[in-house]
């Protein structure tokens, strides 16, 4: 989707020659003048609309107007989450119409309000069609955010066209099937964005990986067909001293739980197990398009978790990157065992700050929904700039405990650590785990089982924690890097 920035007052809007004109109407609207005005007042006083969060009206070729299609869309006090609301309700009203162009008509030039609308509009507007040929592409091919001062807004539109672009990355490779979106098919989408400015790319094979000593990782990749890749990005928007924050995306592309097989309904919502490992991919777009002065590193584990010959079992021990030993005591928490030797490797960086992404555990979802993604965190800076930045961005996430008393059900017999506790607390004790392997660092993990797909009728990838992700980044630029013993840890 395109997206273009204009002036637009609503005098101006009344003579825009659009396919489709929305209008959003808060109830601070000051007072205005002009046939728009006219139209809006006979709505209110007819009571065909308000201006209520959630209200929508649509006319088709209104009088006196240039544009084929007219939607006021209601947005209450004028909350982010309420443009985001009516914007997305009017593009659905006309996505289904022959409007290739449409013009959204804003009250605010430099708010985080054109971000919001811009990505509201670009997900309404979504149709996934890489593997439906009987699908049509949405006729909504461009956008124009309409602002009372374009120049004003400048910042706030690179943001949103960078987003938006990052976003529609990460849904797209989530949305695609497992057999489309191999390892090997996700190392060269990685590769393929080496294409911009300042970033690069390396990917690693199973030698490379042995050599490394990811006994881990490469033991639940054992059994599958398809070979493991590991993913190596690189952003360099700094100078090389800085140091940088390194993103770590799960990506098990396909994950039957292995030995440990899943029920067989909803199984096929397994191909976006590797959402982490999309929403890596999707900053690394934001960024190319972004281009803020900021060093960024992105590891993505790849493989696929398969039952068979060869397939780890439970009771089996491996031996990590990082030296310690792993009882597995049930293979379909195989996102740690990847995660685990992909936050050794991220050592060697020494970055400021280390996150990880992750559809890991179904505990999250009981816990928290759909709403907000799980946060834990090992320092406190960290931890609350990342809830910063989701409430920017309307990217939600929550702070979750890791009190040490919670990895008291990783002991085992056999091994250093086993990679499950009981079910009790689960997402806490699968975060604790991955705590062993991430103490040189500032570390987050964000548990994003309840946010990275929708189910039902809506089912498909959303693209979080994208948005989140990048307002997290770009908050970065310019901040001194601390050390992680200037900081108070929580334990």
């Amino acid at each position: 989707m395109n997206l273009e920035l204009q002036t637009l007052t609503w005098a101006q809007a009344a003579s825009l020659q659009t396919d489709a004109l929305i209008v959003l109407v808060s109830q601070k609207q000051d007072k205005t003048t002009g046939l728009l005005a006219t139209m809006l007042a006979q709505a209110e006083k007819s009571g065909d609309f308000d201006s209520a969060a959630g209200q929508c009206m649509l006319w088709w070729k209104p009088p006196g107007l240039k544009t084929q299609r007219l939607v006021f869309a209601g947005t209450g006090q004028g909350r982010a989450q309420d443009v985001r609301q009516a914007v997305t309700l009017a593009v659905q009203s006309i996505k289904k119409s022959k409007s290739a162009k449409v013009s959204i008509c804003l009250q605010d030039s430099h708010t985080p309000h054109l971000v919001v609308a811009a990505q509201a509009a670009a997900d309404a507007a979504y149709v996934y069609t890489a593997t439906k040929p009987s699908a049509k592409a949405s006729l909504i091919s461009k956008v124009t955010l309409g602002v009372p001062d374009a120049k004003l807004a400048e910042p706030a539109f690179a943001m949103a066209c960078a987003q938006v672009a990052g976003v529609a990355l990460a849904r797209e490779w989530g949305n695609r099937p497992a057999n489309h979106a191999t390892p090997d098919l996700l190392a060269q989408a990685a590769k393929a964005l080496s294409k911009h400015p300042k970033v690069s790319c390396e990917v690693l094979g199973l030698k490379e990986v042995l050599r490394l000593g990811m006994g881990s990782f490469a033991a639940v990749a054992q059994a599958s067909a398809e070979p493991l890749r590991f993913i190596v990005l690189h952003y360099k928007g700094a100078a090389a001293s800085q140091a940088p924050v390194v993103l770590v995306g799960k990506g098990i592309t396909f994950d039957t739980g292995g030995i440990s097989l899943k029920p067989g309904p909803g199984m096929d919502e397994m191909k976006f197990d590797m959402c982490g490992a999309a929403s890596v991919l999707g900053t690394f777009e934001a960024l190319a398009h972004l281009k803020p002065a900021i060093n960024v590193v992105g590891l993505i584990p790849a493989c696929e978790n398969m039952p068979g010959g060869k397939a780890l079992k439970p009771g089996d021990v491996v031996t990590s990157m990082s030296g310690q030993t792993i009882e597995i005591l049930n293979t379909d928490a195989e996102g740690r065992l990847v995660l685990c030797d992909a936050l050794t490797y991220a050592k060697r960086f020494k970055p400021s700050a280390v996150i990880d992404i992750a559809t890991l555990t179904g505990a999250c979802v009981i816990a928290l929904g759909h709403l907000r993604s799980g946060l834990y965190a090992t320092d406190e800076t960290l931890a609350s700039q990342l809830l910063a930045a989701g409430e920017r961005s309307l990217d939600l996430c929550w702070r979750m405990p890791l009190d040490d008393e919670y990895a008291e059900g990783l002991k085992s017999n056999f091994a250093d650590v086993a990679n499950v506790a009981d079910r009790a607390a689960g997402s806490v004790t699968a975060a604790k785990f991955l705590q062993r392997f991430a103490k040189d660092f500032p570390w987050a993990h964000l548990d994003i089982a309840g946010t990275a797909w929708k189910s039902g009728a809506a089912k498909g990838a959303t693209g979080r924690p994208v948005p989140a992700l990048l307002a997290y980044l770009v908050g970065q630029v310019g901040k001194p890097a601390t050390t992680a013993s200037s900081r108070r840890v929580k334990k």
